[in-house]
C-alpha cells in the first residue's frame, strides 16, 4: 500500500490581507490540498497586540496537537515579526524529526536576512530542508549571505490567484495601480510621472485601488493639477476588484522593492499591459517592450515616457496584452505552480 504524506501548513490567517493568504488559498483550492491531507494552522492576523498574541498561542496550541500526525511542515514567512513567531514552530518540528519548508515571502533583504534579525533567519533557513523563495533574484541573495547551494533553496513562484469572472465591463483609459498605497510602493512616482504627460491625455485617469496614504496622494494630485485625472478607490476586493481590473486599460506597479508582486500577477491574470519596474522577481520573465514596459525604481521622467507610448498606442496594449495571457495560462498559472510543490513534496 502506497504512503500517504501528511502536510501541515503553517500561515497568517485566511482572513489577512496580503500575498501569503493569496498564495495558500490558491494551493487550498487545488488537487494538491487532498493529495497530501493538508492543514492550515493561522498563527497571525490583524489587530491589536492581544488579539495577534490570543492568535499566536491558539495556533501554536493546534500545532502541537496537530504535528505528530504530520511528515512535511510547511512554513510560510516574510518579514521579521513572522520570521520570529515561526522560531517556535521550527524548533518543535525538528526536535521531533519533521521535514520541514520554509517558504520566504519577503520584499527586502534590507529589512530580514541583512538586517539585526539575520540570525533569526540564519536558524530557520539552516534547520530547513528546504527552503522556498519567489524569484532566481532571492535565491541568489540567500545562497550568497548564507552559504546555501542552488539544491536547498529552490525558486517557486507565486501563482497568478485571481480568479476572473465572466462579467463584462467596459473598457476604460485607465491606469489602474493595486495594492498598498506607501512609498516602497512608488504610488507618488505615478502620481507625479502621468503630471509630466496629463494635459495631453484629457481623457486618461489613473487609479489606485489600496488602502494605505490616501490623504496623501490625493495632496498630490491636488498640487500637481490633476486631481481631476486622479482616482482612490480604497481597498476594494470581489465585485469591485473586478470591476477596476476590467475597465482598466494598463496597469501600473512602480515598486522599489518586491518579492514577487501579486498586482502584477492580478494584472496578468486579467490580461492588461504592465509597466513596472525591475526589482524582486519580474527581471525573471520581464522583455522590456514585449511582455511589459520597464523603468527604474524612482525615475519618474522614463515612468512618464512609458504611459506615454502605452497610451498612444492601442496597437502596443493589444501586444503586451496577448503576453500577459500568455504568462498567466502558463508559467505563473495555479496548475503550473502547484505540480512544482507537489514535486517538491514528494521529493521530500
Amino acid at each position: 500500500m502506497k504512503y500517504k504524506t501528511n502536510v501541515l501548513v503553517i500561515a497568517t490567517s485566511r482572513k489577512t490581507r496580503g500575498g501569503i493568504t493569496s498564495v495558500v488559498k490558491a494551493y487550498e483550492n487545488s488537487p494538491l490540498w487532498d493529495k497530501f491531507h493538508c492543514k492550515w494552522i493561522e498563527t497571525h492576523r490583524d489587530g491589536g497586540a492581544f488579539t495577534k498574541l490570543s492568535y499566536l498561542l491558539k495556533g501554536f496550541l493546534q500545532f502541537l496537537l496537530s504535528v505528530p500526525f504530520y511528515d512535511i511542515i510547511h512554513i510560510h514567512t516574510s518579514e521579521p515579526p513572522s520570521a520570529l513567531r515561526k522560531v517556535l514552530f521550527m524548533a518543535v518540528s525538528k526536535m521531533l524529526g519533521k521535514k520541514v519548508i520554509v517558504h520566504f515571502h519577503s520584499f527586502s533583504v534590507d529589512t530580514t536576512i541583512k538586517s539585526k534579525y539575520q540570525n533569526v533567519y540564519r536558524y530557520l533557513f539552516g534547520k530547513a530542508d528546504v527552503v522556498l523563495v519567489l524569484s532566481k533574484y532571492w535565491q541568489d541573495e540567500l545562497c550568497r549571505t548564507f552559504g546555501f547551494k542552488d539544491n536547498k533553496v529552490k525558486v517557486l513562484y507565486n501563482p497568478c490567484t485571481t480568479e476572473v469572472s465572466s462579467k463584462v465591463y467596459p473598457k476604460r483609459k485607465q491606469i489602474l495601480y493595486a495594492g498598498t498605497v506607501n512609498a516602497r510602493k512608488g504610488y507618488a512616482d505615478m502620481i507625479k510621472a502621468f503630471a509630466q504627460i496629463a494635459d495631453r491625455y484629457p481623457e486618461w485617469s489613473i487609479v489606485f485601488a489600496g488602502n494605505g496614504e490616501i490623504e496623501e496622494g490625493k495632496a498630490l494630485a491636488s498640487q500637481l493639477g490633476i486631481v481631476k485625472q486622479t482616482v482612490f478607490l480604497g481597498w476594494v476586493r470581489g465585485e469591485e476588484k473586478d470591476k477596476a481590473f476590467k475597465e482598466a486599460s494598463v496597469f501600473c506597479l512602480p515598486s522599489y522593492a518586491e518579492g514577487f508582486p501579486m498586482g502584477v500577477l492580478d494584472a496578468w491574470a486579467y490580461g492588461l499591459p504592465v509597466i513596472t519596474t525591475p526589482v524582486g522577481g519580474i527581471p525573471d520573465i520581464a522583455i522590456d517592450g514585449k511582455n511589459c514596459l520597464l523603468f527604474n525604481p524612482g525615475d519618474v521622467d522614463v515612468l512618464a515616457k512609458q504611459m506615454d507610448k502605452m497610451m498612444s498606442s492601442e496597437e502596443l496594449r493589444k501586444l503586451v496584452a496577448s503576453e500577459s495571457n500568455e504568462l498567466a495560462k502558463g508559467i505563473f498559472s495555479v496548475e503550473k505552480v502547484t505540480e512544482r510543490l507537489e514535486n517538491i513534496y514528494q521529493d521530500l
